[in-house]
This record gives structure tokens, sequence and C-alpha cells, in this order.
């Protein structure tokens, strides 16, 4: 009666189970990792066809072994872990939501109602000083007027665009605040 080679590797496997497991996990550095292997090499001795005998079985079910291990191995490196799972799901998302950015186009169609109201020296003096970022003394003498009229036109424009914005103004005490 000729042997199949899923018979022999079969009592191969059974015979040399224990030296195999050792190798293995030699060789992976897991006995858990290394049974698992060898279960796996098992299950896969059906696929193994007739043709041509296997010359060395207990190498054929080691490289096996070691070869289901590193796929295994792959396949984990590109799972992602629980953590970054979590971690990527507790992200969130710093865009604002469509009620924002209306929320938001709002209050600038306000802002720019509120600039339009403003005597023409004091929109100037707000526009200068807040958006391009420009000194009170830069705005008075681009103005021909003095430093004091410059900051009050800001105190006033800044009182009015806050009350038309239904905001709180802020205060500040110590003259206007240095440039960075």
């Amino acid at each position: 009666m000729i042997e199949t080679n899923r018979a022999r590797l079969c009592a191969q496997l059974v015979q040399n189970y224990d030296e195999l497991a050792r190798q293995l996990t030699r060789r992976l550095g897991s006995s858990d990792f290394a049974h698992e292997a060898l279960h796996e090499a098992f299950l896969r001795f059906d696929r193994v066809n007739d043709v041509t005998p296997v010359r060395s079985p207990k190498d054929y079910i080691f490289c096996a072994a070691v070869n289901i291990a590193k796929d295994r191995k792959k396949a984990g490196q590109r799972r992602l872990s629980a953590t970054t799972v979590d971690e990527l799901l507790d992200l969130c998302d710093e865009s604002p939501d469509p009620s924002r950015v209306a929320e938001a186009r709002s209050e600038i169609e306000a802002f720019k109602r509120a600039m339009e109201a403003l005597p023409a020296r004091r929109r100037e003096v707000l526009h200068r000083i807040a958006i391009e970022g420009r000194t009170a003394q830069e705005v008075a003498a681009s103005l021909q007027v003095t430093t004091r009229t410059v900051e009050t036109d800001l105190k006033h424009a800044l009182m009015h665009c806050a009350d038309s914005l239904s905001r709180t103004p802020v205060v500040r005490l110590g003259g206007p605040r240095p440039r960075a």
C-alpha cells in the first residue's frame, strides 16, 4: 500500500510535535504562536497533492509553519490595533458644521453693516488699526490728526460695533497694546 503525502505528514507531526513546537518557539519567540502555526499547518495538509512525494516531511512541516507564522504577522501589521482605532474614532472634526458656518457669515454681514454705519474717519481708523495692523501713530500721521483723536475714534468705533453685534466691549487699561 502506497502512503500518501498527507498521511506521512500527519504521522511525522504526531511523532515530532514537541520537537517541532520547540524549534518554532525558538524561531518565532512565542510558544502560543508556534502551536497556532503548527495547527494551521496541519489544517493545510489537505491541500498537499500526491504528484511528488514529500522527501523530508519534518522539514516540510517546519517550513510550512514558519511561512504561516510570517503570513499572520504581516496580516497583523496591516490591521490597526484597537487603541489606534479608538484614537481615530475620538478625533473630533475641526471643520465647522453648516449651522456654525451660517452663523459666522451672519455675524460677518452684521459687522460689515456696523462698519458702514460708522462715520468715514472712524471706519478708516478701525480698518487700518484692527484689520491692517497699523499703529495709532501711523494712522494719525496718514490722516493728519492727533494720536489722541485716532484713539478716541477707535474707541467709539469699537463701542459701536460691539453694540451692533450685541457683544460686550473689551476695555483695556494702559494704552494701546504693544505690537508683536
